[in-house]
């Protein structure tokens, strides 16, 4: 007879013992194939799309101001509002994917974004405009949140880590479509840009055809036929009739039940990493093309500068996807946060254009490898049952963060602070992300619960 794991939510099967075994199993065995290609892809499109809307008005901030008559302050408002929105959508989202499936909050979820963005591009005035962006962000909350544990739970064990890093290239590429079609657009004024925003919405389609819905959520849900199937279609080998031993220790999506136990550490710890990290990274980036120009650049010289570091953001994600399949999560994330502070100072200090940029690479680097192993790290903490909840309270930390950062760093920007001591107070919060990450276990090679 099996013995029960209540606390990992599988049946263990001894050694030499026939009986069921846990979905990882199957994934343990499982090769990489053409099914895995177009789940990457469509996946990977849709966190182009999250990157892009919540940068494509940066780029052209100047020209909203203009149009809407409104100063820097509520501009910072207006390009905050989408991560606004999305703090309770993930937070609602979250558990919803735990609930009725990742699948149906990925379509329901973009779908309505495209919607609501589309909408939003037609607003006459900052108040219609705020509300637009808001239940955007809303909508989009859903796919933000659940794209990174969705795909992690229909990858073959040994790549999960390597692959699930290389989906986080496609946030630099958002920022590429970003800066590019702004240039090519911005004459047409911001309506335009956010219109092109909202024509993402269709990739929806995309994501309907592709990707199946995950196999551990339909096992723990007792669908194991489905489960299955879908195993099938992703090139495992699993006998007619398997059923599959999973035991769901809490009812799927109970937030409470990530304050419970030894979830309790892990939870209080992931949340302050996700605000620290993404201040450190967002403070940033939302004002770096102001902050370039402070130094003497033009508007359209700071944006070639942001689009270098987007493509030096492409080979940090591709040495930390090398790195954890070798070391694991914790021996590169690490390492990479703490070369990106100290790059951090570097851009601060930065005497020559010359130097500015090898910072600025350099932060671009170690900052966005280090995310790429986060963004996976971070979806490995938790059970099937909590899965989404878990990481939909580490995006609403994230969002949080990026939410307040802009209005903040804009305030001093506002008040003449500097060059110098707005980047060093933006980067003091990489310091916080890497110490508070020290204690939370190593995940790589661990089966998926």
């Amino acid at each position: 007879m099996s013995a029960v794991s209540v606390e990992s939510g599988v049946a263990e099967v001894p050694d030499g013992v026939g009986g069921p075994q846990p979905v990882g199993a199957y994934f343990e065995r499982m090769p990489f194939g053409r099914a895995h290609v177009m789940v990457a892809l469509a996946l990977f499109m849709a966190f182009v799309v999250e990157s892009w809307e919540q940068l494509a008005l940066v780029y052209v901030s100047a020209d909203l101001g203009d149009a809407l008559a409104i100063d820097e302050g509520r501009i910072g408002w207006v390009l905050s509002a989408v991560a606004l929105g999305m703090i309770p959508g993930s937070l609602v989202w979250g558990p919803v994917a735990d609930r009725i499936g990742r699948r149906a909050v990925c379509l329901w979820s973009l779908g309505s974004y495209g919607v609501v963005a589309l909408a939003s591009a037609f607003s006459p005035d900052f108040a219609t405009l705020m509300a637009g962006r808001v239940l955007s962000g809303i909508a989009l909350a859903g796919i933000y949140t659940i794209t990174f544990p969705y795909f992690m739970e229909l990858l073959p064990s040994r790549m999960r880590g390597r692959a699930a890093v290389y989906l986080s290239i496609g946030w630099p590429v958002g920022v590429l479509a970003a800066v590019g079609v702004t240039q090519a657009l911005s004459g047409a004024g911001w309506h335009v840009v956010a219109i092109a925003s909202a024509l993402a919405g269709l990739w929806v389609f995309a994501i309907r055809a592709w990707v199946p819905e995950s196999p551990y959520w339909l096992a723990a849900r007792g669908r194991h036929a489905e489960a299955r199937s879908v195993l099938l279609r992703l090139g495992a080998e699993v006998p007619e009739g398997t059923t599959f031993a999973v035991v769901e220790p809490e009812r799927a999506g109970n937030p409470l039940a990530l304050l419970r136990g030894r979830l309790l550490r892990i939870t209080v710890l992931m949340l302050v990493v996700n605000f620290a990290f993404n201040w450190g990274y967002w403070g940033l980036q939302t004002w770096l093309p102001t902050l370039l120009v402070e130094r003497g650049l033009s508007m359209s010289g700071s944006l070639g500068f942001v689009a270098l570091s987007a493509l030096f953001m492409i080979p940090g994600y591709v040495s930390a996807s090398y790195l954890t399949g070798r070391f694991g999560r914790k021996k590169v994330f690490l390492p990479y946060v703490g070369a990106a502070a100290v790059s951090g100072v570097a851009f601060a200090y930065a005497g020559s254009l010359t130097e500015l940029y090898v910072a600025n690479f350099a932060l671009s680097f170690f900052s966005l490898g280090a995310w790429g192993v986060w963004n996976t790290w971070n979806g490995e903490f938790y059970p099937t049952a909590l899965r989404g909840t878990g990481y939909s309270w580490a995006t609403a930390a994230q969002l949080l963060s990026t939410s307040v950062a802009p209005s903040v760093v804009g305030y001093l920007l506002a008040r003449a602070t500097g060059f110098e001591s707005t980047v060093l107070f933006i980067t003091a919060f990489l310091v916080v992300a890497l110490v508070v990450a020290v204690p939370l276990p190593e995940t790589e090679g661990r089966e998926l619960e």
